[in-house]
């Protein structure tokens, strides 16, 4: 198979691997890198595909293989080694103390600045917070769904600049 042929031949079946890859990856960007590395490494050992196999399988398991190799090297990109004689020192939740006085001062002024919000606004605010839907919160006050989201949208942008101007004054 000529060079010219081979890569006819990718071409052609690009189009085939893309929902393998996107299965992969579950990501349309992911997979089109994927899909790419895939056909460099197949193109690059075009040498190695014997004529008249399957190059569709081929192609497969080297976006398969491709996938596990990439998997792996991120994984271990994420691990480090721990070198202390205490082996298990590092993952030890004792040994992790959080302070929560930041958070604490955050989530006062969050509450400071939901507290003076009109209640036209805070209810239905607040109720979209706890995790009822539009829907159930337009039935529950009687209004209609597009003034309960209206109203949410207010009180987010009035939050926001409460808490902006809040943040600036400290």
């Amino acid at each position: 198979m000529t060079t010219l042929e081979f890569s006819y031949s990718l071409n052609k079946l690009s189009s085939t691997l893309k929902p393998f890859a996107l299965k992969l990856t579950r990501d349309m960007d992911d997979a089109n890198d994927l899909l790419q590395d895939t056909m460099v490494k197949a193109f690059t050992n075009r040498d190695k595909f014997t004529e008249g196999t399957n190059l569709k399988a081929w192609l497969y398991t080297i976006m398969k293989n491709t996938f596990i190799t990439n998997y792996q090297r991120m994984v271990r990109r994420g691990t480090f080694v721990d070198t202390t004689d205490n082996l298990h020192y590092i993952n030890s939740s004792d040994s992790q103390i959080e302070n929560g006085a930041y958070g604490n001062f955050a989530m006062d002024d969050i509450q400071y600045a939901i507290q003076k919000l009109d209640d036209v606004y805070k209810t239905p605010f607040m109720m979209h917070f706890r995790g009822f839907k539009y829907h159930e919160i337009a039935d529950k006050l009687q209004i209609p769904i597009g003034t309960v989201k209206n109203r949410i949208h207010i009180a987010r942008k009035l939050l926001k600049e409460d808490l902006v101007v809040y943040r600036h004054k400290n």
